[in-house]
């Protein structure tokens, strides 16, 4: 930990990069669907419409065309990690199946990743999207029908406002701005061993950090299994430990400010509200520092949860906080056993 790589990845603070207009668009993506829930009284619904609006996450290094492809990708991906999930949470026991499940898709969603040069990189949001729907109790085969329709309808919103920008510089005829090319390279030749080792670790951080949660019997399992990415997504062990500490500490703090939140007992409109104001300042701030982002992605997680499915708070709070450390440190456990294994390049 006392090492210059360490502590400049923990501490850094990165440019500002125009993070107000993504910010911007990835809480209107999500605000709206579950605004348009709420008025239609399906609030339950709301965790599968903020799957499909992770779209609205990819490509804000890109413009036009390029960001085009990579949400409507993304929103693929997205939505068939619901429908998936969904398809599990019908089973009679879901738990293994979604953790074995998780650990496969986490490994493949990887390698479309890479080939599509995703940014955000890496499986996180599809493995949330995955595992979250998989632990929706009760769903039947027509719910899954409902999952699909409610997801797709949110991640197409947040296509269409990722490309309302080109629309607008085509009205005013602005020139064209311009994206750095993006390589698609789907081949699992000999020469794509880095490839395969980052999904054998993002497989074996995803398998270890379920079957821990699990056998521990914490209720939210698939907390740990999202947390056990972050690290292994940094790419360099020293960078992988930074971020698994930044998960940490931001967890932490997180959880205290959706405390106070959630104990004040607000309407759903409020928390809708609250979500969309705590989307902006969470993607404000990712691409910044990683830290300080969890800061507000944990209590915009929180108050998702709690408006689809309420729990009884201290629950809620004391599962993510456990479970965020428990996949952290599997993840730079994961990080550190691979070392040798060579850095994985983003």
């Amino acid at each position: 930990m006392s090492s210059p790589g360490f502590r400049q990845a923990l501490l850094s603070f990165g440019p500002h990069a125009g993070a107000h207009r993504v910010a911007l668009r990835a809480s209107v993506s999500t605000a709206v669907p579950l605004l348009v829930l709420l008025l239609i009284g399906h609030s339950e619904w709301s965790a599968w419409a903020a799957f499909g609006a992770f779209a609205a996450l990819y490509g804000r290094n890109r413009v036009h065309l390029t960001r085009l492809a990579m949400q409507s990708t993304a929103a693929g991906v997205m939505l068939v990690a619901v429908v998936l999930g969904s398809l599990v949470a019908t089973l009679p026991d879901p738990l293994w199946p979604m953790i074995v499940g998780g650990a496969a898709l986490a490994g493949l969603v990887s390698i479309v990743s890479d080939a599509e040069d995703w940014h955000p990189p890496g499986p996180l949001f599809a493995l949330f999207a995955f595992s979250g729907s998989a632990s929706i109790p009760g769903i039947t085969l027509a719910g899954v029908g409902t999952a699909a329709g409610v997801a797709a309808a949110s991640a197409a919103f947040a296509v269409l406002l990722g490309s309302a920008g080109t629309a607008w510089r085509r009205a005013r005829r602005l020139p064209p701005l311009e994206s750095p090319p993006t390589a698609r390279d789907y081949r699992l030749s000999p020469g794509r061993r880095v490839q395969l080792r980052r999904v054998a670790r993002y497989a074996i951080g995803v398998l270890l950090a379920g079957s821990i949660a699990a056998a521990l019997g914490i209720g939210h399992p698939y907390w740990a299994m999202v947390s056990a990415v972050v690290p292994i997504s940094a790419g360099a062990f020293a960078a992988g430990l930074a971020r698994g500490t930044q998960r940490i500490l931001g967890t932490t703090f997180g959880v205290l400010l959706a405390a106070g939140v959630l104990l004040l007992d607000p309407s759903a409109l409020v928390i809708v509200l609250l979500v969309a104001v705590i989307a902006f300042g969470a993607e404000l701030l990712v691409g910044r520092n990683y830290g300080l982002a969890m800061v507000f992605v944990t209590p915009l997680a929180l108050l998702s949860v709690h408006l689809a499915s309420p729990t009884p708070v201290d629950q809620l709070l004391v599962d993510r906080l456990v479970e965020s450390v428990i996949g952290a440190l599997v993840g730079i456990g994961v990080g550190f056993a691979t070392r040798r294994w060579g850095s994985l390049p983003r």
